[in-house]
């Protein structure tokens, strides 16, 4: 099925804005490729509130922020993972409010004890005051959020569930506008389709993804998520059949007419896939990295 997205989005920048009872989001001028309109920060809660994925450490924004959040008592800061477009601007709220940081940990923090360099856009400064695992309560005075642990598009990644309202905030795991990059070393596609599984099995009312508008049907929305990851997988089985083995082989014919912008990341998503197929021994290679030759088992 397709995915239904709503790329009509549209929301003022810099201003804060009541989206439902208890929920306020102030949107970071920080438009792009892989950020949609920009960063989505949410202010959850009445006196004191907390602050979910502040954004990024961009002067501007900061000063939006601050004037934002200058009448209000904040005692959480919830941060979703680790890419420079969610969490940076954490340091600067626990400083102007003395508010903990609470996050899954630092980037790529699954991954340490493997050895992998993380890729840039990770925030390789982020160190959370209160390490938060799948299953955590965090209350607030007026607020009570669920921490579920959703590796995939990080391995550090968090959804947090606002019992009022029934709403999960969902970060990059699902997104409302658009596909979830998930780019290898800390990205892992086995991971990621575990964690819409994960999701699926949920009764959230409402997603509201860091970037974009909310997804207010959530259940076909993450299985059209699934089906789409799956039918891409298919599609690179199929082209490695009609004889492509390098990635931007596979980019060429599984992503048609792709804007050229954008083909770094689908690179990254491909080797994703194929790391994934490696792992369940459907593919074989002459070494698992961006540059090697794939084929199908015995071929």
């Amino acid at each position: 099925m397709p995915i239904p997205f709503n790329r009509d989005f549209s929301a003022p920048y810099e201003t804060v804005v009541p989206v439902a009872p208890g929920i306020r989001r102030l949107l970071a001028r920080n438009p792009g490729p892989f950020t949609f309109k920009g960063t989505g920060v949410a202010i959850i809660g009445h006196a004191p509130v907390a602050v979910i994925d502040p954004g990024p450490d961009d002067e501007a924004h900061l000063a939006a922020l601050r004037v934002a959040l200058e009448n209000e008592t904040v005692s959480h800061i919830l941060i979703t993972h680790t890419h420079r477009d969610h969490s940076p601007a954490a340091r600067h709220v626990r400083e102007w409010t003395g508010a903990k940081i609470y996050g899954y940990g630092p980037h790529a923090a699954a991954k340490a004890d493997e050895g992998i360099v993380v890729e840039e856009g990770g925030d390789r400064d982020f160190n959370p005051d209160v390490i938060v695992r799948d299953g955590d309560i965090i209350e607030g005075e007026s607020f009570t959020v669920a921490c579920v642990h959703t590796p995939g598009h990080t391995s550090n990644h968090v959804c947090y569930a606002l019992r009022e309202g029934n709403a999960l905030f969902t970060g990059d795991h699902v997104m409302g506008w658009s596909t979830t990059v998930v780019a290898p070393p800390d990205g892992d596609m086995r991971d990621y389709m575990n964690s819409l599984e994960k999701l699926l099995k949920r009764d959230d009312a409402i997603y509201w993804p860091t970037h974009g508008g909310p997804i207010r049907d959530p259940k076909p929305f993450v299985q059209a998520y699934i089906d789409h990851r799956r039918e891409r997988e298919e599609q690179i089985l199929a082209a490695l059949r009609d004889g492509a083995a390098t990635i931007p082989e596979l980019v060429m014919r599984v992503y048609v007419g792709l804007e050229p912008v954008l083909r770094p990341a689908a690179a990254l998503s491909v080797f994703a896939h194929l790391i994934k197929l490696a792992q369940e021994q459907r593919i074989a290679t002459d070494e698992l990295a961006l540059h090697g030759r794939f084929r199908l088992i015995g071929r």
